[in-house]
């Protein structure tokens, strides 16, 4: 269930407290669990500051001020306010939003593929004639089960896992920026196992539909990079 903290505090030092949470910002960019944050001035009280901070789930929340940053800038906050801040911890029973496409989701269909064992189904994530814009293949994969067949051939070849280093959401599209890891267990595209580590950057966009679904993506990975490093680049010209 999505997790929503309000934080409320009274300060007369906001160019401080603004330099304070940028610096946050910087020190935990890629750990942070936050999926959004607001932060806002009252426009009949300059010195009443509002900050809303959205996560997937209370547990995500926890774990965010569990690290030894939270505590770090807790205790700097204070000291830039006038008496101690207010928080309220509220689970959303009600969201309602223009477009459904989420970072979190996206995040969470990488981490779906990825994952050891049989592959799960995927129609809580991916729509029924999901359409998958493959340049570096040469061709679309469109429909679910045409979707499974594809991800069923990479896992079958190796054991993988996605870091996710970027991503931007826009209205009902969200690009994500991925480093992929693999150790080959399996041929793969004709070339003989060689149970090698190997890794490869790449990007996907996804566009969500009115359900919150992903319905179709593009994407973009360095293929000759990772065959490259499987001395197999002779198989392209297969």
């Amino acid at each position: 269930m999505t997790f929503v903290q309000l934080i409320e505090c009274r300060t007369n030092r906001p160019a401080e407290m603004d330099r304070l949470m940028d610096r946050w910002v910087t020190q935990t960019k890629g750990k942070r669990t936050a999926t959004h944050a607001v932060v806002g001035k009252d426009r009949s009280d300059a010195s009443h500051v509002v900050e809303i901070v959205e996560f997937a789930s209370y547990e995500e929340a926890m774990r965010n001020s569990n690290r030894p940053e939270a505590d770090q800038v807790l205790n700097e906050i204070l000291a830039l306010c006038e008496g101690m801040p207010t928080f309220t911890d509220l689970d959303v029973v009600r969201d309602e939003r223009p477009h459904t496409g989420t970072a979190a989701t996206a995040r969470r269909f990488f981490d779906t593929i990825a994952a050891p064992g049989p592959l799960v189904a995927l129609d809580g994530l991916i729509t029924e004639d999901y359409h998958d814009h493959d340049p570096v293949e040469g061709r679309d994969t469109i429909g679910m089960d045409a979707m499974r067949r594809k991800l069923e051939m990479w896992r079958g070849a190796f054991d993988f896992s996605f870091l996710i280093e970027d991503q931007i959401s826009q209205d009902d599209r969200v690009c994500t920026r991925w480093l992929w890891t693999g150790v080959q267990k399996a041929a793969f595209m004709g070339v003989p196992n060689t149970g090698r580590q190997v890794t490869m950057t790449g990007t996907t966009i996804h566009r969500f539909d009115a359900d919150g679904k992903m319905a179709e993506s593009w994407l973009q990975y360095d293929r000759i990079g990772l065959l490259a490093q499987l001395d197999a680049l002779d198989a392209l010209a297969n």
